[in-house]
């Protein structure tokens, strides 16, 4: 085991990082960090422009040390990914654990707020599911014999977990996804820890045009669109997040916060339904919903973290909408304006 111990003031800061303190200044919004591109910027100057636009939080899908070390002493909350293919590994052996976290988390805790690290991508369901659990209790059990407190372990998932969403308060796990789904978010309860979900009512809109109104993806309708018992929902967004929270009750599950670790709307590829408009307004009244902390019709007053996908297009995605979910482009300039 590592000895080195965290201080103790950083264990205050990241206690209060979890309930979204922020530095003075910088935006309690994140922004997903992908590097699926052979035309992007440094990490030195990726994290100069998180810092222009006082950007508050970055979501790593993997360890990049060269990202890693630009974000030291930067006052940016840092989350970091585990692959999808090392999870076997963490999931089965502790050596393989333990080298992990020190190669990749223990050198940077003392300059580096670090909430979560992310076992696992929407992995569930898959043939990779078994391998989330062990691998997310082996991660936390480092965490706390390091005295990293406000630290968690936890994973990404996706709405494919759910197998019921209309109206929100059906919101179920599919068969493929209930067991393991219920397991972890147990443990997440034991520990205190939070679920990340992405949630994007763009694919929801484009997979059906004609139940679902542009307005009720965007935010931007002028009345309740759904009405569900006594639930009134302006918006596709607050209803696929409740959708998750009626699941985790369906369990047994209550006490489990929700980040929204992906959410956001392309500027091209399929048409007139992506142009740098619709994306602009989608992230900006995302980014609202979020600073507001109204929470949800099934939440109230709850607070909700989220994270915009994605800080650039991408050229090395899939074509069409996957290249263009970008806030900026690879020369660093604006898509469109959310800042």
């Amino acid at each position: 085991m590592v000895q080195e111990r965290i201080p103790a003031l950083l264990v205050l800061c990241l206690l209060c990082t979890v309930h979204g303190s922020k530095v003075a200044g910088s935006i309690d919004i994140g922004v997903n960090y992908g590097m699926q591109g052979d035309n992007l910027p440094s990490p030195a100057d990726v994290v100069g422009l998180f810092q222009k636009y006082n950007i508050g939080k970055v979501r790593l899908f993997e360890p990049v040390p060269e990202a890693l070390q630009a974000l030291r002493g930067k006052q940016i909350d840092v989350t970091i990914g585990v692959r999808n293919e090392d999870l076997p590994q963490l999931a089965s052996s502790l050596v393989d654990v333990v080298a992990w976290f020190n190669t990749n988390v223990m050198p940077y805790v003392n300059d580096t707020i670090i909430p979560y690290i992310t076992v696992g991508n929407e992995v569930i369901p898959c043939e990779l599911s078994q391998f989330v659990l062990p691998a997310i209790k082996n991660i936390q059990n480092i965490i706390n014999s390091n005295g990293l407190y406000g630290m968690r372990a936890t994973t990404v998932v996706s709405s494919a977990v759910i197998g019921a969403s209309y109206p929100p308060s059906a919101g179920a796990f599919s068969n493929a996804s209930a067991q393991f789904m219920t397991d972890i978010l147990q443990y997440l309860q034991s520990q205190s820890a939070p679920l990340l979900v992405n949630v994007y009512p763009y694919f929801a809109f484009a997979a059906d045009p004609v139940n679902i109104t542009l307005d009720y993806a965007q935010f931007t309708a002028t009345g309740p669109i759904v009405q569900d018992g006594n639930l009134s929902y302006t918006n596709l967004f607050d209803a696929m997040v409740d959708s998750f929270f009626s699941a985790m009750e369906k369990v047994g599950v209550t006490q489990v916060d929700l980040v929204v670790s992906e959410s956001g709307w392309p500027s091209a590829g399929n048409g007139q339904i992506t142009t740098p408009l619709l994306a602009a307004t989608y992230n900006k009244n995302f980014m609202n919903h979020i600073l507001s902390n109204q929470g949800t019709p099934k939440r109230p007053g709850k607070y909700i973290e989220g994270f915009i996908f994605a800080m650039f297009n991408e050229n090395r995605k899939a074509a069409g909408v996957e290249q263009n979910f970008g806030l900026f482009f690879p020369n660093m300039t604006p898509v469109y304006n959310v800042f």
